[in-house]
C-alpha cells in the first residue's frame, strides 16, 4: 500500500509541477537513442530480411489431429519433404498439430500427406491438407500498404485542422519510428511474418496515435497564450504538459500491454495458436514502441519545430532577458546584506546623529546633540532649545 501511495504522490507531483524530468530539454538524448534503435532496425531488415509465412511464398499446411501426438513427431515426418526451407510445427488446441511447408514445389502435394498418414500412424481423414498460393499474400499487401497510406493522409489533415501542422509531422514521424521498429524486431528475430502480422501492425497505429494526442491535447492547453508572458520558455511548457501526463500514458501503456502480452505468452507459447501469436507479438512490439515515441519523440520534436518560429524566438529573448534581470537583482541583493553585516557597530548610530528630528526639521544650533545612550526602548531624546530667545526676562513686573 505504501508503494501505491508513493506512486500517486509522484503522479500529483508531476502533475502539479513540484517535480518535472526535462524531456525536451535532453531531446537529443533521446534522438541518439531512437536512431540507434532505427539503424539496428533497419540493418536486420536488409541483411537478414523477413521470414515470409507460406500466405506471401506459397506452400502447403497439413494439421494432423490425433491425441498425443507430439510437435518434434510431426516434424520429423515432414523435414525429408522440406528440402533447404525449415518447415514451422506448431501445436494447436489439445489433440492438432499443424506444419507448414513453404516452398513453391507443391506438385507431390498428395504424396506428403500419405507419408504423413503411414508415418504418424494415422488415417488420412484425420489430415487436412490445404495448398496456399502466394498471389493472396501479394494481394494482402497491397491492400495493407493502402490502408496505411490513407490513414496517415487521414491522419495528418485531422491533427492539422484540430491543432496545427507540426503537431501532425511530429505524430507521422513517430508513427513510421514505430511501424520500422515493428518490423526490424520481426527481422533481428526471425519471426514470421503473417496476415496476422499485417492486421497488428494497422492496429497499432491506433495505439500510438491516441497516446500521442492524448500528450498534445495537454502540450496546447499549457502553452495556451504562452507569448505574454516572460517566464517560461515554449519548450519548457511543453515539457511541462509532457510531465503532466506522464504517469496516464504510463498506465495506459501497460494496461494495454497486460492483455496482449497474456495474449502473446499464454495463448501463443502455451496453447499454439498461430495467429493470434502473430498479431499479439506485432501489437507487444508496437505498443512498446508507441510508448516511448510518445513521450520521447513525438513532443520534444513538436516543440523544437515550434521553437523555430519568429514569435518564439522572442519570446526566448525575453525570457533570457527577464531571467538575467532576476540574476542581477538576487546578485545585488546579496552584496546588500554582505555590506550591512560587514559595517562597524556605531555606524547607525552616527546616521541617527545627522538624521533631522521628529518635526521633520532640522536641529536648533546649540541644541544638545543626541547621544546613543538614549533610554531604554530606543526612544530618541530630544533636543534642548534655548527658550529665552526672543523672549522677556523671567522676572514678573509689579
Amino acid at each position: 500500500m505504501s508503494r501505491l501511495s508513493g506512486l500517486r504522490s509522484v503522479g500529483h507531483k508531476l502533475y502539479s509541477g513540484e517535480i518535472e524530468y526535462d524531456f525536451v530539454g535532453k531531446k537529443k538524448r533521446w534522438y541518439a537513442l531512437s536512431a540507434l534503435i532505427l539503424v539496428l532496425a533497419v540493418a536486420g531488415l536488409l541483411g537478414r530480411g523477413l521470414s515470409q509465412g507460406i500466405e506471401f511464398k506459397g506452400g502447403a499446411v497439413f494439421t494432423v489431429n490425433k491425441p498425443g501426438l507430439s510437435v518434434s513427431q510431426v516434424h520429423d515426418a515432414i523435414e525429408e519433404f522440406t528440402g533447404s526451407h525449415e518447415p514451422i510445427v506448431q501445436k494447436v488446441g489439445s489433440n492438432q498439430v499443424r506444419a507448414q511447408i513453404a516452398s513453391k514445389d507443391t506438385g507431390n502435394f498428395n504424396n506428403i500427406k500419405e507419408a504423413l498418414s503411414v508415418k504418424l500412424g494415422v488415417a488420412p481423414d484425420k489430415i487436412d491438407s490445404e495448398l496456399v498460393g502466394p498471389s493472396w499474400g501479394k494481394e494482402i499487401s497491397k491492400k495493407a500498404l493502402q490502408g496505411l497510406v490513407i490513414f496517415m493522409i487521414l491522419v495528418v489533415i485531422y491533427l492539422s485542422i484540430a491543432f496545427e501542422w507540426r503537431m501532425a509531422l511530429a505524430a507521422l514521424v513517430a508513427l513510421i519510428h514505430d511501424i520500422v521498429i515493428t518490423i526490424g524486431v520481426y527481422a533481428l528475430v526471425g519471426f514470421e511474418v503473417t496476415p496476422g502480422t499485417v492486421i497488428g501492425l494497422l492496429t497499432i497505429l491506433g495505439y500510438s496515435l491516441y497516446d500521442t494526442v492524448v500528450v498534445f491535447d495537454t502540450v496546447k492547453e499549457t502553452t495556451r497564450g504562452i507569448t505574454k508572458q516572460n517566464k517560461i520558455t515554449f519548450s519548457q511548457a511543453a515539457n511541462r504538459g509532457l510531465n503532466q501526463t506522464l504517469v496516464r500514458s504510463i498506465n495506459t501503456s501497460v494496461v494495454a500491454l497486460l492483455p496482449v502480452g497474456a495474449l502473446l505468452f499464454v495463448g501463443g507459447g502455451l496453447l499454439g495458436a498461430g495467429m493470434l501469436k502473430d498479431i499479439a507479438l506485432s501489437l507487444f512490439v508496437g505498443l512498446a514502441a508507441g510508448a516511448f515515441s510518445s513521450i520521447f519523440i513525438a513532443t520534444p520534436m513538436f516543440a523544437d519545430l515550434k521553437e523555430r518560429t519568429p514569435e518564439m524566438r522572442q519570446l526566448a529573448k525575453r525570457v533570457a532577458q527577464h531571467q538575467a534581470a532576476q540574476a542581477k537583482a538576487a546578485a545585488r541583493g546579496e552584496g546588500e546584506g554582505a555590506a550591512k553585516s560587514a559595517a562597524p557597530a556605531g555606524a547607525d548610530a552616527d546616521e541617527d546623529r545627522d538624521d533631522d528630528d521628529d518635526d521633520g526639521e532640522p536641529a536648533a544650533a546649540g541644541s544638545t546633540p543626541r547621544t546613543s545612550g538614549s533610554s531604554s526602548g530606543g526612544v530618541r531624546r530630544q533636543p534642548t532649545r534655548n527658550r529665552s530667545r526672543n523672549r522677556p526676562s523671567g522676572k514678573r513686573k509689579h
